[in-house]
């Protein structure tokens, strides 16, 4: 069973899960980027107050997800996808039209944890927990939403800028987005809810990753390409100077890592499908290592060339990936409250990385030490994991 009959037979479930994920671009980093300066000058804050008032809210809605994340185990998913999409309405409203710059920042939080966090979530909780043979695949295929958000939207708002203000076009977005949302809401086939609320008082039934040794040796592999790639995309001026390339080529470089996570994401969805979610483990970054490879002996144009579409192929195969591997060391049931786990601990990552990299920077590191030492942090992730995926490899014989 491939693509096509997966399409045919769940494309219902399918497109619940496609539209969250295309849906959460609203709080993506790429997307929020886009509106940066009108946002900071409606709130009254400089591009340094805005930087850090984005990493706080950003870090608040990390530790949110830890405590709303996992209610997508109890709750039906459709009133999930209601109470979220509300939210991220509210959100959006208070963003564009707060009179106090601390509404304006409350409604930047809700849009980043509904958007980013709850949206992205429930995407990828939907396909990793409703599908067994073709999760691989399912995950594969939703991703897609968030690429396609990616890929189209950038060139679309600035199109779209040209005729409307900022707000305005915030609204029509929102807007566009829940006419979409409402025939499925209405008649999409949305699964029941998957298990039942834990009583308050009692000892938590189910996994709490943070004390187990095993997700811990597991998090700096699935760590390591965001964080690494958040430091690319924050400090690419520097890292083009410093590898003898220009912000030219970088952007050029940056439209083929958007086309590279597409056959990222179907190729990853397949093997995973074919291969499990152990063994490609232990190999989807192994385009992203020879990338940093290349990037640190040769430099210069190809090095771009090769971080960013290396680093493509490897994001888009990640989620099906991790996803899948969660599901085999924890199982589906309990799916909601590790991914929100591990989506916490990369939101507080991916925050606190920038501020690392920015103080090497201040102490006179080089750009190829940087990557250098971004290798090293793939190797050590690679093997902390090992013992683990070893374990669950026996599992799954």
């Amino acid at each position: 069973m491939g693509y096509r009959t997966l399409l045919r037979d769940h494309r219902g479930l399918l497109s619940i899960a496609f539209l969250a994920m295309f849906t959460s671009s609203l709080g993506q980093s790429f997307f929020i980027g886009l509106f940066q300066a009108p946002i900071a000058e409606r709130l009254g804050l400089s591009a340094g107050q805005f930087g850090t008032a984005y990493a706080l809210v950003t870090l608040v809605a990390g530790f949110a997800m830890l405590r709303l994340g996992p209610s997508i185990d109890w709750i039906a998913p459709r009133r999930f996808a209601i109470t979220v999409l509300l939210a991220l309405l509210a959100g959006i409203l208070l963003l564009t039209t707060a009179p106090w710059w601390g509404l304006g920042l409350l409604g930047l939080g809700l849009v980043r944890l509904c958007g980013q966090g709850m949206m992205t979530h429930l995407g990828n909780t939907l396909a990793g927990r409703e599908f067994t043979a073709l999760r691989g695949r399912a995950l594969g295929l939703v991703g897609t939403g968030l690429m396609l958000g990616e890929t189209a939207l950038p060139p679309l708002m600035a199109a779209l800028l040209v005729w409307l203000g900022w707000r305005e076009l915030w609204w029509l977005f929102a807007a566009v987005l829940a006419l979409c949302w409402v025939p499925l809401l209405l008649w999409g086939p949305w699964p029941g809810a998957p298990g039942r609320r834990p009583v308050r008082g009692q000892p938590q039934d189910g996994p709490r990753p943070f004390r187990e040794r095993r997700f811990w040796r597991l998090l700096p592999l699935l760590m390591t390409l965001p964080v690494t790639m958040t430091g690319l995309f924050i400090y690419q001026a520097r890292m083009t100077e410093d590898l003898g390339s220009t912000l030219g080529v970088y952007a050029l470089a940056l439209a083929g890592m958007g086309l590279a996570k597409l056959p990222g994401a179907l190729l990853g969805g397949r093997w995973v499908d074919r291969l499990g979610p152990v063994r490609l483990a232990r190999l989807y970054l192994l385009p992203y290592a020879l990338a940093l490879v290349v990037a640190i002996v040769w430099g210069g144009h190809p090095g771009v060339w090769a971080l960013m579409v290396g680093g493509g192929l490897a994001m888009g195969a990640q989620e099906s990936i991790a996803t899948s591997l969660l599901v085999r060391l924890w199982g589906s049931e309990h799916l909601g409250t590790v991914r929100a786990t591990l989506s916490a601990a990369m939101v507080f990552s991916t925050g606190i990385a920038p501020a690392v990299l920015g103080l090497a920077l201040d102490l006179g590191a080089s750009f190829t030490l940087i990557l250098a030492g971004m290798l090293a942090l793939l190797v050590v992730g690679w093997l902390l994991a090992q013992g683990v995926l070893v374990s669950a490899r026996s599992g799954q014989d």
